[in-house]
């Protein structure tokens, strides 16, 4: 009998010390509330096999939707840059004050999925202070916490005030003089606001499409100011496609063969600063030259811009404007690809017209595609990084404990091997069942740890490489393409 309890007593303590150790394991591992071995074992259970899968297994799951980031366009999850911008250009983070004198103003181009956008900033930020919307009211009202100031110019927040869709040329000049009105600084010598525009870009040939359809339905822009240079533009300067009061029933014939269609190029002329080619006098210089001139101004006032997003990536679009202004939205966007647009059955060489309608627009676009995949891939970056930091740090806090519990409890420090270049999971298994086993007598290599006086001598617990989970190791590698959105 009492060899039976004794057995019975070192089984009850070799059962508590298992406990202890998943514990500690299991704070480490899973530091914050969303377990990521709790993501890996449902991950590997609706594939059937191995947590760890290929390249091929990865991209397949984020294609099927469990990362909101991968392939929003239904492209390849890889993305190779094309163009080569500055570390300024891709790491965008302002320092927005909300509770300051800062302004987000929101240039909204027509047919870019701009309302819907405009809804969320009104609608969908946590906010200390959130906008009050009232039904049947067009604008909410953004104020700041404790202040009767408003943070935000937009259609939903301040209206139309520079003009029915004013482009960049316009609220350049009008907003800040319009906002001082408004609201007059209380001290004339504190410095004067911070402006940070903000955009929203669409594919061109879908956003011509969806203008086209959008104007057959009877909608104009008679309201539009298109001021330059402090005037309006002539009606011989800016002539009129239609004769009636709206183009309601245009075919997409009609709608292409207007020269003086400014559903061409939209994007870019919206973007550029027309000061630079004369305004709407195309007499000022050749139609080659003018567009070209307002491309390049359009690339520079976009690089510029604090934050744009593109209508085919609506996920990251909220992504990259949440980091970039640190504000978090409530619920995340939703990608809808069914619009109007989409219905219409295009011929290809019609397609292909619209293509040369709109040749601007186009390399205004693959040029801003560009550049926000790769500010969405130093943000990724920026945010492994962070995460790897915390991670170490974090496993730095548990090798110290781990010593330190190792070395109050009179037990040698265990030393991991290392000398392989990556751990399976029997061989972690079995070094974890090692290392709860009863510590073997101090050899005399663990007594030279100890120091001249006859006490320990604190070392270094060399944990298994599967623990560190580095940059390029293949767990690491898994947990990025599967990713949950938090």
């Amino acid at each position: 009998m009492d060899e039976k309890s004794t057995n019975q007593h070192r089984l009850y303590i070799a059962l508590v010390m298992v406990l202890l150790f998943g514990v500690i394991v299991l704070q480490y591992v899973c530091p914050s509330s969303d377990c990521q071995l709790l993501h890996l074992g449902s991950l590997s259970s609706k594939s059937g096999g191995n947590a760890i899968g290929s390249r091929e297994e990865i991209n397949d799951i984020g294609l099927s939707g469990k990362d909101p980031y991968v392939a929003e366009d239904g492209a390849l999850a890889r993305f190779v840059p094309r163009f080569n911008f500055t570390t300024s250009d891709l790491s965008r983070l302002v320092d927005f004050n909300i509770k300051g004198d800062d302004v987000i103003v929101f240039l909204h181009i027509q047919k870019t999925g701009g309302t819907t956008f405009g809804r969320h900033l009104v609608r969908n930020i946590q906010l200390e202070r959130p906008c009050e919307c009232h039904a049947g009211q067009k604008k909410c009202t953004c104020y700041r916490p404790g202040k009767r100031e408003t943070w935000l110019f937009s259609r939903f927040s301040t209206g139309w005030s520079c003009g029915l869709h004013a482009d960049w040329t316009e609220l350049i000049n009008c907003v800040p003089s319009l906002m001082n009105m408004r609201e007059p600084p209380k001290k004339p010598t504190v410095p004067s606001r911070n402006y940070y525009y903000i955009t929203i870009l669409r594919d061109p040939v879908w956003r011509y499409l969806s203008e086209w359809r959008h104007v057959q339905r009877g909608a104009t822009w008679k309201a539009s100011l298109h001021v330059c240079d402090g005037r309006a533009p002539t009606l011989a300067e800016l002539p009129s496609c239609y004769p009636g009061d709206d183009w309601s029933g245009c075919s997409l014939k009609d709608f292409m063969d207007c020269p003086y269609n400014l559903a061409n190029n939209r994007q870019v002329r919206m973007l550029a600063d027309l000061s630079l080619v004369g305004c709407y006098n195309v007499s000022a210089m050749s139609e080659e030259e003018r567009w070209a001139v307002l491309l390049e101004s359009a690339k520079r006032n976009l690089r510029g811009m604090a934050f744009f997003g593109l209508t085919e990536y609506q996920r990251k679009t909220q992504y990259l404007f949440e980091k970039t202004f640190r504000l978090a939205f409530i619920a995340p966007f939703t990608q809808i690809n069914g619009t109007r647009a989409g219905s219409v059955e295009v011929a290809p060489e019609t397609q292909h017209r619209i293509r040369q309608l709109n040749q601007w627009d186009v390399e205004l676009y693959e040029y801003a595609r560009d550049l926000f995949l790769q500010r969405f891939q130093v943000a990724r970056q920026q945010e492994r990084r962070q995460a790897r930091e915390k991670r170490q740090q974090e496993r730095r806090r548990l090798r110290g404990r781990l010593g330190s519990t190792r070395l109050g409890m009179g037990w040698p420090v265990a030393v991991w091997p290392s000398d392989k270049p990556q751990w399976t999971e029997t061989q972690a298994g079995e070094a974890i069942t090692t290392h709860l086993r009863p510590p073997p007598p101090p050899s005399p290599e663990m007594k030279q740890q100890e120091g001249e006086d006859g006490e320990a001598v604190e070392a270094e617990v060399r944990l298994p490489e599967w623990w560190d989970l580095e940059e390029n190791s293949t767990m690491e590698d898994y947990m990025d393409n599967v990713e949950q959105w938090r």
